[in-house]
């Protein structure tokens, strides 16, 4: 019997109970999860669960090999073979159709039109490249294992021994060969965010304004920047655009910003921060914002510029860079970074600002979203430090692995579901994800408040390790929202694999959902620090200036 025979592989052949295996999932991957997914994103999602499912099947049909002597004849294996891949392509027809059905529940959850039908040759042709692109690695491995054993068996080791040995074997070279891919991979990547956040954008004009980094008398260097940088000093409204809009006077809203380019230790670029606050007046204004920036730099206009024309101008907003890649990266390459940046940075404004008269100083608050959030939150540790060193905070859409997010949502309140948790009948944070959940619940909100943005469907929020092996809180009863689908359950990985694409569109939805906030980052401000005296008319005409800030690029399946 030849090894092959006896190692039950088949050169060609793709193995029924891996189709099987890989089938299962596939259809699984096309339910509703948080967001509506495009066709492209849809295919790929779909063609890694199948894959993942086709090898599990593999490893299952091994076991049994061994376990059963029985072998079916030729007629009988070609029959098997005509019965799988029929049943197969009725699998991808079905598939189809409820994947339509599917994507338009969910586009209704989230306030999207429904589509007609789906584009079906774009996720066909993702779905086939991906698949193939599995089952191709799989072959690479499964040659080079059969090829160990192989020489393995010739040397007269015996066969369980030799099976031991290259499967040991084999598993160091597939680590080896990951590690070093990883390596280039995060080489080309570093090189490719350098080229576009680097410098700032062709044609962006450095600001003559003093109150700005880069501007008259400044030591930061507007090249120094980088992308985001630029963008944050460059643009804002203006006071005349302040009182136009509120029709109360305006001061220049100040802007600091510091990039990794300006050079030195981290302490060097906190010092020159604390610096450009002394010389633009910073610590002069009504509120002194002390910004975490997400992984490149940015910092989101929506919520710089609620704050500055909430408080008719009299703001000023501090941020340091920690990197020019973006967030995922950020948090896999350099995990310690943002939060030693924004600890650092806090820091050392807030010993400036303690030097200060008691009654003149301005209100010290922290914000950032998403890895900035979760820096912010891993920088001071604990709730009650956030309490004692800040005048407020305003976290926006926190990643699921930060430590003091998963505590706060772990100890609020008996009855409160965990996509907007009450923690100590509100008493110092709350949460909201529409217009009017911080009025929730009627105790008094005492300072300084800690308020928390998060939406239901931000799968940034909700997208956990353990989602691949337990169900999620949001999804048992009682505790889905209501603009989760009641058709989306929780699947052993595919759920994870689901929620994981939802990121690559979490911004691509209406701003009452997914990882937008324009909906609430005006109250969240209001929250933190007050109406800045102005009425209900003047907030609503902020609210749809903000709310036009983003464009919402359509998603077709």
């Amino acid at each position: 019997m030849s090894l092959e025979r006896q190692t039950g592989q088949r050169r060609w052949s793709l193995n029924p109970i891996g189709l099987l295996f890989g089938a299962v999932p596939l259809l699984l991957s096309l339910t509703p999860s948080l967001l509506p997914r495009p066709a492209t994103l849809q295919g790929l999602g779909s063609g890694v669960v199948f894959g993942l499912g086709y090898a599990v099947g593999v490893g299952v049909s091994a076991i049994l090999a061994r376990l059963i002597k029985w072998r079916p004849s030729a007629k009988l294996g070609r029959r098997l073979w005509l019965i799988g891949w029929l049943s197969l392509a009725v699998v991808l027809v079905l598939a189809a159709v409820a994947g339509v059905a599917a994507q338009n529940e969910v586009r209704r959850m989230v306030e999207l039109p429904p589509l007609d039908g789906v584009n079906v040759s774009r996720f066909v042709v993702t779905l086939l490249l991906t698949s193939l692109t599995c089952l191709g690695i799989g072959r690479l491995v499964r040659a080079g294992w059969q090829r160990r054993l192989a020489r393995m068996v010739e040397d007269g080791r015996s066969l369980r021994l030799a099976r031991r040995q290259a499967t040991v074997r084999t598993s160091i070279e597939i680590v080896t060969v990951l590690a070093v891919l990883l390596g280039v991979i995060y080489l080309s990547v570093d090189r490719i965010y350098h080229g576009l956040n680097g410098l700032p954008e062709v044609g962006l004009t450095v600001p003559e304004s003093t109150y700005r980094s880069a501007g008259a008398g400044s030591d930061v260097e507007f090249d120094q920047l980088g992308r985001h940088g630029a963008d944050f000093i460059a643009g804002g409204p203006t006071a005349s655009q302040i009182s136009e809009l509120t029709g109360k006077p305006a001061m220049t809203p100040i802007r600091v910003y510091v990039g990794v380019a300006a050079g030195g230790t981290l302490a060097d670029r906190v010092a020159t921060a604390v610096r450009e606050l002394e010389r633009t007046g910073g610590f002069e204004r009504k509120v002194l914002v002390v910004a975490t920036t997400t992984g490149a730099g940015w910092l989101e206009p929506q919520a710089v510029d609620s704050v500055e024309y909430l408080q008719s101008g009299n703001t000023a907003t501090v941020a340091l860079q920690y990197a020019y890649t973006p967030s995922w990266m950020s948090a896999l390459t350099a995990p310690e970074l943002p939060t030693e940046t924004s600890s650092a940075l806090f820091t050392a404004v807030r010993a400036k600002w303690l030097t200060l008269p008691a009654d003149s100083r301005p209100q010290l608050v922290a914000y950032g979203l998403s890895l900035g959030a979760q820096a912010n939150m891993n920088s001071f540790g604990t709730l009650d430090a956030m309490l004692e060193r800040t005048q407020g905070a305003l976290l926006v859409g926190p990643t699921n692995t930060t430590p003091l997010w998963r505590e706060l949502q772990d100890t609020r309140d008996a009855g409160s579901p965990v996509w907007q948790p009450v923690l100590d009948n509100g008493a110092q944070v709350r949460w909201a994800s529409k217009h009017g959940d911080f009025e929730q619940p009627a105790a008094p909100w005492r300072t300084p408040r800690v308020a928390i943005l998060q939406h239901a469907t931000d799968p940034i929020t909700w997208l956990g390790p353990e989602l691949i092996w337990q169900r999620p809180q949001w999804l048992t009863q009682g505790n889905r929202a209501p603009d989760v689908s009641p058709r989306m359950h929780w699947i052993p990985l595919v759920t994870a694999v689901q929620v994981t694409l939802d990121m690559l569109v979490s911004v691509q939805v209406p701003a009452r959902h997914g990882h937008a906030f324009g909906d609430v980052m005006l109250d969240g401000w209001v929250a933190i620090t007050d109406d800045g005296g102005l009425d209900q008319a003047a907030r609503q005409r902020i609210q749809e200036v903000i709310e036009d800030y983003s464009v919402i690029r359509p998603v077709n399946v």
